[in-house]
């Protein structure tokens, strides 16, 4: 299986990117280097949140899809001016949407999946799942739920007002603010949990047991403090013992004596 899986791993990474973009976005290029950099994972395709309008020729969502034209697309913030100018070229049904950071990983082991998985739902990924294939291959993928899809016209006439598309326009920068906030805290928690396991990993056993010899040598010190301050208190408590435990017969003639004194 990991000889199996490095040669998955292998060939992925040398493969071309055949995204329209044909490279990985950059707000998540330190995202996908750590995971690449992992012997237990590989990433085969991701998309770091992007505002997109579409025009799409029917209704039909499987022609939609291969007949779309992209009226604007951008994986940053966007402008009133942006989504208005896209909208003069729309004739057919354009469509604002906002689609979140969506990262596809696969995983050498279930443990493995399994931890990413806990990653992501801990950094806001409320989506994310994983799937065991039946060639043995554990995907997980990396989604979140806080999308936006909105229809603007209908045939090439626009459906709605301008302050309307500024008000679209203010919720979708919101949710790309959102996005690259839970983009820096999956990094981070990832990183931290990659960190955590590598140093399970190559802790020897019992070295929680093992001390530091300044450590061992204070310890034992200590012991020996507290051994002679024992052994000084039984002494001290039998000498006091011994001075102040008197039998009745002495008690009788040490007070005949004193008496005397004053007759």
């Amino acid at each position: 299986m990991d000889k199996t899986f490095s040669q998955w791993k292998k060939t992925c990474l040398n493969k071309l990117d055949l995204s329209k973009k044909g490279s990985v976005d950059q707000d998540i290029e330190h995202v996908v280097s750590l995971i690449n950099s992992c012997e237990e994972y590989f990433t085969t395709s991701s998309c770091s949140g992007r505002i997109i309008l579409i025009d799409a020729a029917t209704e039909n969502s499987d022609v939609q899809k291969q007949n779309c034209t992209w009226l604007f697309v951008s994986h940053q913030k966007c402008t009133l001016d942006d989504l208005i100018h896209g909208l003069t070229k729309s004739i057919g049904d354009a469509v604002l949407k906002f689609e979140p950071f969506v990262l596809h990983v696969q995983c050498r082991k279930l443990e493995d999946a399994q931890l990413m998985h806990s990653v992501a739902i801990n950094s806001g990924f409320r989506n994310s799942g994983l799937t065991v294939g039946k060639t043995e291959k554990i995907m997980m993928a990396v989604r979140s739920t806080h999308g936006l899809e909105v229809p603007l016209s209908h045939e090439g006439r626009l459906l709605v007002g301008h302050e309307y598309i500024h008000f679209l326009t203010q919720i979708a920068n919101q949710k790309m603010e959102e996005n690259l906030r839970r983009i820096h805290r999956f990094y981070h928690n990832l990183q931290s949990a990659l960190t955590k396991e590598t140093l399970q990993i190559h802790d020897p056993p019992g070295s929680q047991d093992i001390q530091h010899p300044l450590k061992s040598l204070e310890t034992e010190k200590e012991k020996k403090t507290s051994v002679y301050k024992r052994r000084r208190k039984r002494e001290k408590h039998r000498t006091t013992s011994e001075c102040c435990h008197v039998d009745g017969s002495s008690s009788v003639q040490e007070q005949d004596d004193y008496l005397h004194l004053f007759t």
